[in-house]
């Protein structure tokens, strides 16, 4: 939570706005709808959450439910716990869930125990989703309700009145199953106590994006019913007797299901209320959390409302006068805000692995997609936890030894790319992050650019041999020091030249002097460019650009990969699923990906007019992939080419069109935020180049935009005047920054943090604003300057 001073400014704020003609947006949790991106493969959690929460309740079901519930139509197959949001790939988490139900005569063998038998559909206009709060009906006509705190759920379950044939009332019965959503339980166990009906139990399971495998605890406790009967169920059979049981995976990995169950004596409401506590430590610290709420009976809506006070908080440092805009785009923003904060987890507490004073966070989910616009929205949104998230990477390094690409549950997830930790503690240090240790930070950047662990899939880099001797990643690299899947040889020359930048970059500013070293190493994407490569599309059209990154062989000649392979208009290549020298991206898209030497980059392409048709190309053909993150950056790289009015019309292109206020208004996974971040940033009038320290101007979305540094206190604003809400108008004419005229199209950490004022005057046509070079943003061929400004 934020402190009392920055709240209390909050309220002021809110205040002084009513009191005043403007008309900035108050209460902006309203138009968080959690339900955004629950269909269309957005696989947003749509249940109940604190920010970066651990206890995570909502609906399981039987279709897209890698975050567990989905819009999608499809059956309720309980309620469970704990989840991760917008990871994509395999379901992640969902274990222990509950599962409401009447048993036909009040016999517990009438119930239906696995997963498959109990599915229930839910009524679809039933579905209530907003932060802090989830519910639906099923259609048998119970009602489920769950809030959040930390690391519990609360769950209030509403059962019809129903009877027997012979007229006899049915008593609910509540079921908790050993399982998680995608089966991966390897053994588990639950014991009932019979006194209090209290249900404890574990489980060990596997990561769905990662390696190895993690225990989880829980802890139930049922009130607002007297108990009738408790036992275990083991696939379609339950008895009182006994109160625990143990269960493995099973003979030839048959999937044995079991787990608990309570059936109670109808209250006369019909309500049962359910807590739920979790840990990664033990089944008693799961019931500690759950004791987090003390009055399960009476606290749902004290909860709930205690839930909406906190994202009110984190939602606090921004707001917006709309201009006229429409409650879709409303929705659509501060939606996108709030994804952000689902994801990471702060476990703080919660780590068995190491004994640590530094906090932990979890579901870094991928760093992959996350460095590019969520950890930097983050550092303007909520500096102190993206500083506690900065230091947790690090404390990870110091006790696992080495800086995280990926992880989840404890586990170390897949490495998809380059040791982008680096980009996020780049980042970091440009926007002058504090309480972090630089240091032992620079020691874990150094570590991912000298030294290759034996497993380079979950951690580090592979291929550093080459690397280093030959000054790219090679083709079916010859490297014994390591093991990895020996793929991306395009993609992971040009995201480790721009590591090494990071690298660079923080070891310049801590006055390190092999530096340089990895200065010289962010030009490596170069050795890759092979200046007479064609693109052809598939129905034999050249499509009339030369020169693109092709893989290279050990000994330097060429090898060859078609440009527009592994983009939408061919197939999707990914780790698992047609490997190739490009991660799920084509040839066509990390070609942009230079993020730190534009200007260089657009000296290989011919120059800016050349630079700026093939962008243009790019999105307009088919192969820009907007549903993932690698084409977040070059929908604004027309500002490196003095065009960024170009850049102003490309973000329109996609929102709203891909980017809406719908269930499936995402146009692909969110990636715990990741999409959400793009699109917030976008319709601030921002962009980062994440790990640099700078930002791109584009008009926003909104008449202005507010925001006030949680640490700082200062206000900044971006201002637009000629603004129209019908997006004619959405070419900078000319700008003023403080009062003065304003021509760089870009603008540094600074402006947050110093509260500047940015005005922005608009019009129909593109014009000569921030078309000068000394307008451009700086690349690396340029210097280091802005680092040292911040730090002097």
């Amino acid at each position: 939570m934020l402190p009392l001073h920055t709240r209390v400014l909050g309220i002021t704020l809110v205040l002084l706005g009513a009191l005043s003609p403007a008309t900035a947006t108050r209460d902006d949790l309203k138009y968080v709808n959690p339900l955004i991106g629950s269909t269309n493969g957005g696989n947003v959690f749509a249940g109940a959450s604190l920010p970066y929460g651990l206890a995570k309740p909502v609906a399981d079901v039987d279709g897209e439910n890698t975050g567990g519930f989905s819009t999608d139509g499809s059956n309720v197959t309980g309620f469970s716990h704990m989840h991760d949001s917008g990871t994509g790939g395999n379901p992640s988490m969902g274990q222990f869930p509950l599962f409401p139900q009447y048993c036909a005569d009040n016999d517990i063998n009438n119930c239906k125990f696995p997963k498959a038998a109990r599915a229930v559909h839910y009524k679809n206009d039933s579905v209530e989703a907003r932060p802090g709060y989830f519910a639906l009906t099923l259609e048998n006509g119970i009602r489920a309700e769950m809030t959040s705190a930390r690391r519990a759920a609360l769950y209030r379950f509403t059962f019809p009145e129903e009877k027997t044939e012979n007229g006899t009332a049915l008593d609910p019965t509540i079921l908790l199953d050993l399982t998680d959503i995608y089966d991966t339980r390897q053994n588990a166990s639950i014991s009932i106590n019979r006194e209090s009906s209290r249900v404890k139990g574990n489980g060990t399971f596997l990561p769905s994006f990662g390696a190895g495998s993690y225990k989880a605890y829980f802890c139930a406790d049922f009130s607002g019913a007297t108990v009738r009967d408790s036992g275990i169920w083991v696939n379609d059979r339950a008895g009182s007797e006994p109160k625990e049981i143990f269960v493995t995976r099973g003979f030839n990995n048959f999937y044995l299901q079991a787990g608990g169950f309570v059936t109670f004596n109808r209250p006369e409401n019909g309500a049962v209320t359910a807590r739920v506590g979790v840990s990664y430590i033990s089944s008693d610290q799961a019931c500690s959390n759950a004791e987090e709420i003390s009055d399960p009976l009476n606290d749902f809506d004290a909860l709930r409302s205690t839930a909406e006070t906190a994202w009110r908080d984190k939602l606090s440092p921004i707001k917006v006068t709309p201009g006229g805009v429409s409650d879709d785009i409303l929705r659509s923003f501060w939606t996108g805000i709030y994804h952000t904060m689902l994801s990471p987890q702060d476990l703080t507490g919660e780590n068995p692995l190491w004994s640590s004073d530094e906090p932990y966070f979890d579901s870094f989910y991928c760093i992959w997609d996350a460095f590019r616009a969520q950890h930097p929205f983050l550092t303007i949104l909520d500096p102190r936890a993206q500083s506690k998230m900065v230091r947790s990477l690090i404390d990870t390094y110091k006790h696992e030894g080495w800086l995280p690409d990926c992880r989840m549950s404890l586990c170390k997830g897949w490495t998809q790319g380059g040791s982008n930790a680096d980009v996020v503690l780049a980042d970091a240090y440009v926007k002058n992050l504090t309480g972090i240790d630089w240091e032992l930070a620079y020691k874990a950047l150094v570590n991912d650019a000298e030294n290759e662990p034996l497993e380079w899939s979950y951690e580090g880099r592979g291929g550093l041999q080459s690397w280093k001797r030959l000054h790219y990643i090679p083709y079916l690299d010859f490297d014994y020091l390591g093991f990895g899947t020996n793929s991306r040889s395009i993609s992971r020359t040009v995201e480790y030249a721009y590591n090494d930048h990071s690298v660079a970059v923080v070891g310049k500013g801590l006055g390190k002097k092999d530096y340089t070293t990895y200065l010289s190493r962010a030009n490596n994407w170069k050795n890759l460019f092979k200046r007479d490569q064609k693109s052809i599309l598939t129905n034999g059209t050249d499509t009339g650009f030369t020169g693109f990154f092709q893989p290279k062989y050990l000994n330097g000649t060429w090898g060859y990969q078609d440009p527009i392979a592994c983009s939408p208009l061919t197939d999707f290549c990914s780790l698992t699923s047609n490997p190739s020298e490009t991660f799920e991206s084509s040839v066509w898209e990390y070609l942009f990906y230079v993020p730190h030497d534009m200007a260089a980059l657009i000296k290989f392409l011919g120059g800016a007019d050349s630079f700026v048709s093939r962008l243009d190309y790019f999105h307009e053909s088919g192969l820009a992939d907007i549903s993932n993150e690698p084409v977040f950056l070059t929908v604004y790289e027309y500002h490196y080419a003095g065009r960024p009015a170009l850049s102003a019309r490309r973000a329109h292109s996609y929102i709203p069109s891909k980017f809406n206020s719908t269930n499936d208004g995402l146009p692909g996974n969110d990636d715990s935020g990741a999409m959400g971040s793009f699109l917030a940033w976008s319709m601030m009038g921002l962009f980062p180049n994440a790990g640099q320290n700078v930002y791109l101007i584009a008009p926003p979305f909104f008449q202005s935009v507010e925001y006030t540094h949680p640490e700082t206190n200062q206000t900044a604003t971006i201002r637009n005047v000629n603004f129209d809400s019908s997006y004619k108008n959405i070419y900078i004419q000319s700008a003023k920054l403080n009062g003065k005229p304003y021509n760089k199209n870009w603008i540094g950490h600074e402006f947050f943090t110093q509260g500047w004022t940015l005005e922005l005057t608009l019009g129909d046509k593109e014009s000569d604003w921030g078309t000068k070079k000394e307008d451009l943003p700086p690349s690396m061929s340029d210097s280091l300057a802005s680092v040292e400004a911040l730090h002097a």
